[in-house]
C-alpha cells in the first residue's frame, strides 16, 4: 500500500481555561522539510517534536503549528522594580527641571525604561506538555490517515494506467504478425522496381529478409515490459511500497516502451506505443506525490 506525501491533520483539546490546537500539513518534497510554529515557552521541546516528525512523517514539506489560546488573558508581568523606577523618575525629573520642560509624563517614560517591569519566566509544566503531546499525537494520527486515504486514490489511478499499458501491449501482439507480409511485399516491390525481377536473387533476398526481420523482433521487449508492469502492481501491494522504488520501475517500463517503438516499423504499433508513453508520463507525475 502506498501513501501520499500530501497530508493534513488537526487536533484540539479544551481544558476549560485553555484551548490547545495542533495542525500538521504537508506537500511534495524529496526530503523532509519541517517548519515549526510553536509558542516560545515550548522552545525546549522543539528537538523532540522534530525527532517525532522525522521518524513518523519521513518525507515532505511539512508545516507543524501549535497554538495555545487562553480563555482569560492573564497579566504576564511579575512585578515592578520600584527602586529602579524611583531612580529613573528622579533623574528624569532633574533633567526636566534643568531644561525647563514639563514633568507630567515622567512616570510613563520611566516605566518604559529597561528592567523596570519584570516579566516572569515562561515555563511549561509537565502536565501541560503531556496535554500538548497527546494532542500532537492525535493530529499526527489524523495526518497519517489522510495520507493513507490519498494513497488509496493514487494507487487506483496508477493501477488503471498500468492496465491501459498492458491492454495496448496485447493489441501490439495482435498487430505484430501483420508486419512481416507487409515488410516482405514492400521490399520485394522496391527491389523489383530497382533491379528488375529477372536480376533478383530470391535466395539472397530471403536471407536478407530474415536478417532484417530478426532486427525488428520485439519478443524480448514484450516479455520484459509485461514483467515490469507485473512487478509494478506487485510492489504497489507491498507494505514497504514507496514512490522512489515505483519510480525506478517506471523508468524500466519506459525503456522497454521506447525500444518497442524504435523497432516497431509499423504505424499501428507506433500509435499504441504513443498511447503507452502518454499513460506512463501520467503515472510518473502521480508518483511524485507518493511517499
Amino acid at each position: 500500500m502506498i501513501k501520499s506525501m500530501t497530508g493534513y491533520g488537526l487536533a484540539t483539546y479544551d481544558s476549560g481555561s485553555t484551548k490547545y490546537t495542533v495542525e500538521i500539513k504537508s506537500l511534495n518534497s524529496k526530503f523532509l522539510e519541517l517548519t515549526l510554529r510553536i509558542p516560545r515557552s515550548f522552545s525546549d521541546k522543539e528537538f523532540q517534536l522534530r525527532n517525532d516528525c522525522s521518524k513518523q512523517i519521513e518525507r515532505g514539506k511539512v508545516s507543524l503549528s501549535i497554538n495555545i489560546e487562553q480563555v482569560s488573558q492573564q497579566v504576564k508581568a511579575a512585578g515592578i522594580d520600584t527602586v529602579l523606577l524611583k531612580h529613573y523618575y528622579e533623574q528624569l525629573k532633574a533633567v526636566s527641571i534643568d531644561l525647563n520642560e514639563p514633568t507630567n509624563n515622567l512616570l510613563q517614560l520611566a516605566l518604559g525604561l529597561p528592567e523596570v517591569v519584570k516579566y516572569g519566566e515562561e515555563t511549561v509544566s509537565d502536565e501541560e506538555w503531556k496535554i500538548v503531546e497527546q494532542t500532537f499525537q492525535k493530529a499526527l494520527k489524523a495526518f497519517q490517515q489522510f495520507r493513507s486515504d490519498e494513497g488509496n486514490v493514487l494507487e487506483e489511478e496508477v493501477k488503471g494506467r498500468i492496465g491501459i499499458i498492458m491492454d495496448n501491449l496485447k493489441k501490439v501482439e495482435v498487430e505484430e504478425p501483420k508486419r512481416v507480409p507487409v515488410i516482405r511485399e514492400r521490399l520485394n516491390t522496391f527491389l523489383t522496381e530497382s533491379v528488375g525481377r529477372e536480376n533478383l536473387d530470391q535466395n539472397r533476398f530471403e536471407q536478407e529478409l530474415i536478417y532484417f526481420i530478426d532486427k525488428l523482433d520485439i519478443t524480448e521487449e514484450k516479455v520484459r515490459l509485461k514483467a515490469h508492469c507485473d512487478y509494478f502492481i506487485e510492489t504497489l501491494k507491498n507494505a514497504d511500497a514507496n514512490g522512489k522504488k515505483l519510480g525506478f520501475i517506471s523508468q524500466e517500463i519506459g525503456r522497454e516502451i521506447n525500444t518497442l517503438g524504435s523497432k516497431a516499423n509499423d504505424a499501428n504499433i507506433q500509435k499504441l506505443v504513443v498511447g503507452m508513453k502518454e499513460e506512463l508520463e501520467k503515472i510518473k507525475e502521480q508518483l511524485l506525490n507518493v511517499l
